[in-house]
């Protein structure tokens, strides 16, 4: 089987032009020739203006076609232009994978009168009011669309809070107050702040019969309109787990199990991955915010130990569910979540995702292209070609691990049946240094060339299948067969 690569195709920044979804089509076939298998394209919903990345979701129903918050396109094009992206990604072998944001509704269309409780910011549990009453933006009735494919109204019943009244013009966590009302349960949602269903905007309220019912018709609208053939889920710690569990077990039913899914549980706690996972029947993988964590350490230390790079990683406890990735639109500069690893070691990430066995690894758009302005970075396309084409051609059969220096760690890949070949990584964050590595005695007598410096001396195999192989100072070293 052939190795596979997930990219993100967006970053924060990209220009509000329209044009992405065209970028997107245009690029498919040479995506295609380097390994990458699925693409996670960014959200193609109708957001609160044309500027909007994606995620101040307004009507899931609007993929860029009708006049609504100022624009018919969204920041990426229009609708036309989506689907005419997947199906040219369907062409080229690549799966089409939808953004979907399921937790909040923004920029509703008119304010509802209804009766809050205010809680703590730092512990939703905490009431600090008495009932009284709000006026909400939680009325969205989607004019422009003029009921085209759905019908549902919402209103303020269909949320579980908001987060400003105006009325007063006060700004805070209002609990929205009624029959059956209230958070999730604490057990469903990730306990940070004591209970965090509420994340932004109007909050959705998954234990109301019609929100549920809405958003079953949503996807088979969706996925029958677009062909997607997966979805990445956002901010699923906010998001009632039990409905999330039997949401994505239906979709199989109905889709197959090969529409794949994977979700964003922005978590690096080893326990709570673990307890997620399990609360969800593994039924979704998640992405690997703890590698991340590690990995934007590492680039920040140079005294990192180099040996607990994977500590905690879903990529070591469970590979089978990990998408692994090394920067994204959240991280990056000038972000809620920043934590962009650092330049010099981006190299050494990508190599740490894309050269080893566990774990689905996600490219970043900012790193492969680069990000321009003043949050911006360089382009890493020269390495990442590289290091997509040793995962595509040379990244196969058993690992053989040698993470056994604090600032030197190196592995081994020895090929399968249908790849005889054989790799050899070796990475530091310290000085220039070298490790005796097994690639097999199949090798002996051979030499090893460094596919990312090719001025490298060559490495000769010895008779019993070790090489003694070389990296430069702070630097990421691959070896493959001459």
């Amino acid at each position: 089987m052939t190795n596979e690569t997930l990219m993100q195709y967006f970053e924060w920044y990209l220009p509000n032009d329209g044009k992405h979804w065209q970028r997107l089509s245009d690029d498919a076939e040479k995506l295609a020739a380097k390994g990458i298998k699925k693409i996670w394209m960014p959200p193609a919903f109708k957001g609160v203006s044309s500027a909007d990345v994606g995620y101040g979701i307004y009507d899931l129903f609007d993929l860029g076609e009708f006049d609504q918050k100022g624009t018919v396109r969204t920041k990426y094009g229009t609708k036309d232009q989506y689907l005419s992206a997947i199906a040219e990604l369907k062409k080229h072998g690549i799966m089409p994978m939808a953004d979907v944001i399921l937790n909040h509704k923004a920029a509703a269309d008119h304010k509802e009168t209804f009766e809050v409780v205010e809680v703590d910011a730092e512990d939703r549990t905490e009431i600090i009011s008495e009932p009284f009453e709000i006026e909400g933006w939680t009325g969205f009735d989607f004019p422009g669309r003029n009921n085209a494919y759905n019908d549902f109204k919402w209103h303020w019943y269909h949320f579980t809070g908001t987060d400003f009244d105006a009325k007063t013009g006060k700004s805070g966590i209002y609990q929205i107050q009624g029959d059956n009302k209230g958070w999730a349960n604490s057990d469903l949602v990730d306990d940070e702040n004591g209970n965090y269903d509420y994340l932004m905007y109007a909050d959705l309220d998954f234990k109301h019969p019609e929100v549920v019912q809405n958003i079953y018709d949503w996807a088979d609208w969706f996925i029958k309109t677009t062909g997607v053939a997966g979805f990445r889920l956002d901010a699923v710690k906010h998001i009632d787990s039990f409905f999330m569990r039997n949401f994505i077990r239906d979709i199989h039913e109905k889709y197959g199990e090969d529409f794949y899914v994977f979700a964003e549980f922005w978590n690096d706690d080893e326990e709570s991955n673990e307890d997620y996972l399990e609360k969800t029947d593994f039924i979704y993988d998640l992405v690997d915010v703890k590698l991340h964590h590690n990995l934007f350490e590492a680039s920040q230390d140079e005294d990192y130990d180099l040996t607990k790079i994977f500590d905690g990683s879903l990529a070591k406890n469970y590979p089978d569910s990990a998408v692994t990735f090394v920067d994204n639109h959240d991280t990056q500069r000038g972000q809620a979540l920043e934590s962009a690893v650092a330049d010099w070691f981006k190299p050494a990430a990508y190599a740490l995702i894309l050269l080893r066995q566990s774990g689905l690894p996600c490219l970043f758009y900012g790193d492969y292209y680069g990000v321009k302005g003043r949050y911006g970075n360089p382009s890493f396309q020269k390495v990442l070609d590289i290091l997509l084409d040793l995962r595509l051609a040379h990244a196969y059969g058993p690992e053989e691990d040698y993470l056994d220096q604090e600032d030197c760690i190196g592995w081994t890949r020895l090929g399968d049946e249908e790849h005889q070949t054989a790799l050899a990584v070796l990475l530091t964050n310290g000085k220039a240094a070298e490790k005796r590595m097994f690639v097999g005695q199949t090798w002996a007598g051979k030499h090893f060339i460094n596919a990312l410096d090719q001025a490298a001396e060559p490495v000769l195999i010895d008779e019993e299948g070790y090489g003694l192989f070389t990296v430069a100072s702070q630097s990421v070293s691959a070896w493959i067969p001459e």
